[in-house]
């Protein structure tokens, strides 16, 4: 990666990144970004929340880290504030962060960018309350990127001044030569439980609709397959008791294994990879599983369609029956597998690279550092 260095007798460009907690896909490309600027040049600053922080090691890749309070919100500001002073620019990625990084820039002329990674459904009053969260965070911006078309169009009805589409890659993780694949896959395999039986992984927050209850739905049907598979289903969050006790109510062939860090090498396990959010941007799960060779079965939801193409079998969200037909499916259809892990790793290899994003961002701060 080439670096851009700073005007002589002119500091280096001092970028701020306002991060919460951390999407999967939030938090890897931000570390992605911060480690490709720093390459560059530029002067990166990561403000989160410490678990964030350690959970993506941003001063491993070269960036100053600023802990944030997670609450109260005016402790957060605070702390925005502090780490801006003196910034080119700042630079928040998810809803929440843009707005508190608005507000901690008041009555400064620091350009904010803000980068839309996914939305979450939601109505009634808190729909209302989303709608009127992303109204200020999109006029607060001098620029708002969003990783898919839909929502750049998003934040243009929501009245942003100007509303890019950005690459956004994430690291593809490293491949293991061939003779090295198979004892790690097979250690891995033994320590879930899949020694004989196919294995199925998905992962992601446990939380309403991420698709949740439709998978056990579909998991009931799996039972009736010879083997049984097993499914992993790797995550934390406020549906784990609900998720749990159906498992155990009904027999399900399901383990609930928690947050892992080593979700990658997770998914290269598995004889099948599952999505079944009810919405989805630029899905790090998918984009894992496409680098990964590992057969995909997904909802057909948001930016998942565009991103997949043809290397995967997709589904409506929601419907049980199409999931469990589509994974039962291919788990009979061996050449089925091999045709979509040849497609996924060939869509994968079009996608935007790390420094294609590094890039797109870096010019983006330029133009607006140099027209202020």
């Amino acid at each position: 990666m080439s670096s851009t260095p700073a005007p002589q007798g002119r500091p280096p460009l001092h970028a701020v990144q306002v991060l919460g907690s951390g999407g999967a896909g939030s938090g890897a490309h931000v570390r992605s970004l911060a480690a490709g600027l720093v390459a560059r040049g530029v002067r990166v600053t990561v403000c989160a929340p410490r678990s964030t922080g350690e959970g993506y090691g941003f001063t491993a890749a070269g960036a100053a880290f600023a802990p944030l309070w997670s609450r109260p919100d005016a402790l957060a500001v605070a702390g925005i504030r502090a780490a801006g002073a003196g910034a080119d620019v700042v630079h928040a990625h998810g809803l929440r962060s843009a707005v508190l990084a608005a507000l901690a820039l008041r009555g400064r002329s620091t350009p904010l960018v803000v980068t839309w990674h996914t939305t979450r459904p939601a109505e009634g009053a808190r729909g209302r309350f989303v709608r009127l969260m992303e109204r200020r965070a999109a006029r607060a911006a001098a620029v708002v990127l969003g990783v898919t078309s839909e929502l750049v169009d998003r934040a243009r009805t929501r009245g942003a001044r100007d509303a890019r589409l950005a690459p956004a890659a994430v690291p593809a993780p490293r491949r293991a030569a061939d003779d090295d694949e198979d004892e790690p896959k097979d250690k891995t395999r033994a320590e879930l439980g899949a020694v004989a039986r196919p294995l199925l992984v998905t992962a992601g927050r446990l939380e309403p609709g991420q698709g949740h209850g439709p998978l056990l739905d579909a998991a009931r049907a799996w039972r009736e397959l010879d083997p049984e598979p097993l499914l992993i289903v790797a995550g934390e969050g406020s549906e784990r008791p609900l998720l749990q006790r159906r498992i155990e109510d009904e027999g399900l062939p399901v383990r609930l294994i928690g947050r892992r860090d080593d979700v990658p090498a997770l998914l290269a396990t598995a004889d099948v990879a599952i999505m079944p959010s009810r919405w989805e941007a630029r899905s790090l799960l998918a984009q894992e599983a496409l680098h990964a060779g590992v057969p995909l079965v997904a909802t057909a939801v948001g930016g998942v369609p565009d991103l997949v193409g043809a290397a995967a079998e997709l589904v409506p969200y929601g419907d049980s029956a199409a999931l469990a037909g589509a994974v039962s499916r291919l788990l009979a259809d061996p050449a089925r597998r091999a045709e979509l892990t040849a497609a996924g790793r060939a869509q994968a290899a079009t996608w935007p690279t790390e420094d294609d994003t590094v890039a797109h961002v870096l010019s983006v701060y330029d133009e607006l550092v140099t027209s202020r």
